[in-house]
């Protein structure tokens, strides 16, 4: 696989950190900015929900732009965000800065995601979704860690600083070694929506948003429900965070070969029975560090490999025109999750958020198979496997 996808999966990590190392620095934000731990868990919604509306609005705004042009763009604009991040001395401007930040984060990625597409055959279309989403992954994997270790030591605004000018070095390196793509047609907004008019769009958007809000309105408490029912805190449940963190990179990595060799539908039912065997046996599995250990590597691995058969699913529906949908699908599911968690948390208690992922998760597995019965869909999933096994034979290949 060319160097040039992972470098566009580098990307993807530079504005991904910038989204999860917030929950790192609650409380150093809280306490320097003399705010609620309420209000700062606030700066997550707000990049989630930023991201969300902002994705097809600069999909549209931008539909004229030289591709890696509007991607080098799109990191100083995160790079920018975090800059303002960092030198914020209150809260409205620390808010400004992690808006910015999420609009660069929302032109990225879904550009990122076709850019890499584009560089590979079809067949191989499935891993290079994966290799992008992976560079959000090992934001999910060093981003929370990083802010918990390096708060400490360089504060919020010394953490802010560093992801800013983690993405200005990205943007430079790209601005090298990727080639010169010219914009696509030109598209407008009302285009972009276009597509929610198919009605299974609009199932596999809603596979999206509750997908996510089944594993962040579990994950982003994860802490204190290791500590409810096992009793873990400190050095240890970073330990564990990490190892959820591995994972989600195994499970982006098969995710995206499982959905090239065996196509979108059939990876989805495998992924959400596992994930839903997962989840809903958390309470019981997550008592002790080694029975915590494998209960979240394969929550993390089984979550983290939804991501491609997903974005696959809406390629084969619609195009690229729906890849930016899915990404403020993606986001209104996670900015939805900290609230649904937290009145969760507040009407039951902190061990009823696994059994409400497991439900959520069912109810994604229950969409999945009304998809599975439209002739159109199987059609064109037969027809990629079919193309797939002409390509493993061949001997030009």
């Amino acid at each position: 696989m060319s160097a040039r996808i992972y470098l566009l999966g580098a990307g993807a990590f530079a504005v991904g950190t910038s989204a999860y190392v917030v929950s790192g620095v609650l409380p150093d934000v809280s306490s320097e900015l003399h705010v609620s731990l309420t209000a700062a868990g606030q700066l997550a919604t707000a990049f989630s929900l930023a991201y969300a509306i902002g994705a097809p609005i600069l999909a549209t705004l931008t539909g004229r732009w030289e591709r890696r042009t509007l991607l080098i763009a799109a990191l100083v604009l995160a790079a920018l965000g975090n800059l303002i991040a960092a030198v914020a001395t209150n809260y409205p401007v620390l808010m400004v800065g992690r808006v910015v930040a999420a609009l660069g984060a929302a032109a990225y990625t879904p550009a990122a995601t076709l850019f890499a597409t584009g560089l590979l055959s079809p067949e191989e279309r499935g891993r290079a979704v994966a290799v992008v989403f992976g560079g959000l992954t090992f934001a999910l994997v060093l981003g929370v860690p990083a802010g918990s270790l390096l708060g400490p030591t360089l504060g919020y605004k010394g953490v802010f600083a560093l992801i800013a000018a983690v993405g200005v070095l990205v943007a430079l390196v790209e601005r090298t070694a990727l080639p010169k793509v010219p914009a696509p047609p030109v598209v407008a907004l009302r285009e972009r929506f276009a597509g929610l008019a198919d009605r299974r769009v609009q199932i596999v958007l809603a596979m999206s948003v509750l997908g996510v809000l089944g594993a962040f309105s579990v994950y982003i408490y994860i802490v204190p429900l290791l500590k409810e029912t096992a009793g873990l805190t400190g050095n240890v449940t970073g330990i564990l965070l990490l190892v959820y963190g591995v994972g989600a990179v195994v499970g982006n990595l098969l995710g995206g070969r499982a959905t090239d060799r065996f196509g979108s539908i059939r990876t989805l039912i495998v992924l959400l029975i596992g994930i839903i065997l997962a989840v809903s046996t958390l309470d019981l599995t997550a008592r002790s560090v080694v029975g915590a250990a494998i209960a979240l590597f394969v929550w993390g691995m089984f979550t983290w490999a939804f991501n491609p058969p997903i974005q696959n699913l809406l390629l084969e529906l619609g195009g690229g025109l729906l890849i930016a949908l899915n990404a403020s699908a993606i986001y209104l599911g996670a900015g939805l999750s900290a609230v649904v968690g937290g009145l969760v948390i507040q009407v039951a208690g902190l061990r009823y958020l696994p059994p409400l992922a497991a439900v959520l998760s069912l109810i994604v597995l229950a969409l999945t198979l009304t998809l599975r019965r439209d002739p159109a869909l199987e059609d064109i999933e037969e027809l990629e496997h079919v193309e797939e096994d002409a390509v493993v034979v061949s001997p030009s290949r």
